[in-house]
């Protein structure tokens, strides 16, 4: 059943979108709480300026997301760790953590829910991670060096 979203829904879509959603979840669950109108040929006519600015939006946050995935693409994180004598990392690098270094060094700010990461980095060297940035996936090369020990001269 097409729809015409009246609010923001999580998950669903946002104020005058229009989906398709099963009749059950039409019927039981967004038409009774006022959330949706069914997108009627009338009902398109009296909304057509909030449908068209909606799409409008759509279009800008698309091209935001392309933006932001060119920004990314090719780039290298570097981190620089305390490891133990087998080159494993006392604590694995986080999601949280590759979003502050990406803001940091490349001054693009992603969030870390956004950063998938699908083996824990532990270890020195390199790894990728994958970004979610709108419907794409864009790979961000991950580079861990151990960090240098400071050697004490002997008086």
């Amino acid at each position: 059943m097409e729809l015409l979203l009246l609010q923001d829904i999580v998950g669903i879509g946002k104020q005058n979108d229009i989906i398709v959603v099963g009749d059950g979840f039409a019927l039981n669950c967004l038409l009774p709480e006022r959330k949706a109108l069914v997108a009627t040929p009338t009902v398109r006519k009296r909304y057509a300026d909030q449908i068209k600015r909606r799409a409008e939006e759509r279009e800008h946050d698309r091209k935001m997301q392309l933006e932001a995935a060119g920004m990314i693409t090719g780039k290298i994180v570097h981190f620089i760790r305390k490891v133990t004598k087998t080159d494993k990392l006392y604590a694995a690098i986080s999601a949280k953590e590759i979003s502050e270094a990406l803001a940091a060094e490349h001054s693009v700010n992603i969030s870390a829910d956004k950063i998938q990461v699908t083996e824990p980095i532990k270890s020195v060297g390199n790894a990728t991670v994958q970004v979610s940035i709108g419907d794409t996936m864009v790979p961000l090369l991950i580079s861990v060096a151990r960090e240098e020990a400071k050697v004490k001269k002997a008086e």
